[in-house]
């Protein structure tokens, strides 16, 4: 037994020394295989992207990585944000790699310079790049003397960006920013803007293996045919934050919000419907500084909920709900569409109709409620002993007690010639002073 285990232990040797040799990086395992970060920025260039960039960025850094790979796939966005994002990728000490993916991304208006300031560039086939001419925070064509300023700094941006790359393709780049224009990925690959065309993230590695970059003015080598690969997902802070990002969303959060406290307002003593709308408009007001709007239709929706407050206090048969309900459609697509900014799209107008149909609705249902609450008659005294039915506690003959509504009262029987005995079941029929007169309840 024993010879039969060293023969044992000597073949496992033996084979995985034959192993190693033969597939050194395979032996090397998950241990010292090199380590990539890939992070999946998707959507408009917002303070969002930015913030989950640069938590990757620090990952990568914290784990040792050799590499970062941000898959791109934006229609622009800001420029104050796009600047952020490059000088956080500029500033890395690990290799940046910005790779337009999947088929049909694009990397458009700010997306074009966030791809050129990486390290190295890929683009999938059927992906797009260019249209990075500047307009105004409301979407519209900015003044000449402006213009001509923001197209100047950018087109500067470019080339310091794109100094490595060949002429045509810093021509290329400023085209994008001077005209708008965009060319797809094959074109942009052969004026040399981009380094790869890589149809995924296994054919990018296996491309980039090798390949050398500068990284703060230090020529690094990319070792990526063994890599192991490690996704950065968002939190659920970032994918919640990303969610304010779209105008549809944010309309529902302002109607929900506006419906919550006016139905606070309707029905106050709770705290639900109330602390429900504060919560709903805090996060309204804070997407206000991620997307573009016009804040002149603030002046609606604040117009529509002061419309709203003066039929609870003074009703008119709707005819306030309905002039509220207008202004309120008219801020939204005032708020929302009026602005057009490459990358954001703009709120549907049958999602403002149908949901401020259904705020007026809501409203009137509980305007209804707390005014019929408000008609009702309080029943005090001796009409709201009437009709309540108790229990006898001491037998009536031809007196004797009973609990009505949580009290105790003298009762006698309204027919003097019956007697209740204890634990029979009575309802009051009038009240006489402090005793009351009970029947049996049939």
């Amino acid at each position: 037994m024993l010879r039969i285990l060293r023969l044992i232990l000597l073949v496992s040797g033996l084979t995985l020394f034959l192993f190693g040799t033969i597939y050194p990086s395979a032996a090397q395992g998950n241990g010292s295989s090199p380590l990539v970060v890939v992070l999946k920025a998707e959507g408009p260039v917002t303070s969002v992207m930015q913030g989950y960039i640069q938590r990757g960025l620090q990952v990568a850094a914290s784990e040792g990585a050799q590499m970062v790979i941000i898959e791109l796939n934006t229609p622009g966005g800001a420029i104050s944000v796009m600047n952020e994002i490059i000088q956080d990728i500029r500033a890395s000490q690990i290799p940046v790699v910005v790779y337009v993916s999947p088929r049909g991304a694009m990397a458009g208006s700010a997306g074009t310079l966030i791809t050129l300031a990486g390290h190295a560039s890929a683009m999938a086939p059927e992906t797009a790049i260019g249209a990075a001419s500047p307009v105004g925070m409301q979407g519209e064509d900015i003044g000449e003397t402006i213009a001509a300023k923001e197209k100047e700094i950018l087109r500067a941006t470019v080339r310091s960006l794109a100094a490595r790359r060949p002429p045509e393709a810093i021509a290329l780049a400023e085209d994008t920013i001077e005209t708008a224009k965009a060319a797809s990925a094959q074109e942009a690959l052969q004026v040399g803007l981009v380094d790869f065309i890589a149809t995924d993230l296994n054919d990018l590695l296996r491309q980039m293996d090798g390949f050398e970059v500068m990284v703060l003015d230090e020529s690094v080598t990319l070792s990526t045919r063994f890599a192991r690969v490690q996704e950065v997902p968002p939190t659920f802070v970032e994918q919640a934050l990303r969610l304010l990002t779209d105008p549809n969303i944010v309309f529902l959060l302002l109607t929900i919000g506006v419906q919550a406290i006016l139905i606070e307002l309707s029905n106050p003593g709770g705290w639900v419907a109330g602390f429900i709308g504060v919560v709903c408009l805090a996060l309204v007001f804070y997407s206000f500084g991620i997307i573009p709007v016009n804040l002149f239709g603030l002046i609606f929706i604040v117009l529509a909920f002061v419309l709203f407050i003066l039929e609870l206090n003074t009703p008119t048969n709707g005819a306030l709900t309905v002039a509220a309900v207008i202004s309120f459609i008219t801020g939204a697509l005032v708020l929302f569409n009026s602005v057009r900014l490459p990358g954001f799209p703009t709120v549907s107008v049958l999602l403002v109709i149908g949901a401020s149909a259904v705020l007026a609705v809501t409203f009137l249902a509980f305007m209804g409620f707390a005014l019929r609450a408000l008609k009702t008659p309080v029943a005090m005294g001796k009409s709201a002993l009437i009709g309540q039915v108790g229990v006898v506690t001491k037998a009536i003959d031809p007196h004797g007690m009973v609990q009505v509504a949580g009290e105790l009262w003298s009762a006698e029987p309204l027919d003097p010639r019956e007697s209740f005995p204890e634990g029979v079941r009575v309802e009051v029929v009038d009240v006489e002073g402090l005793r009351v007169k009970v029947r049996r309840v049939r």
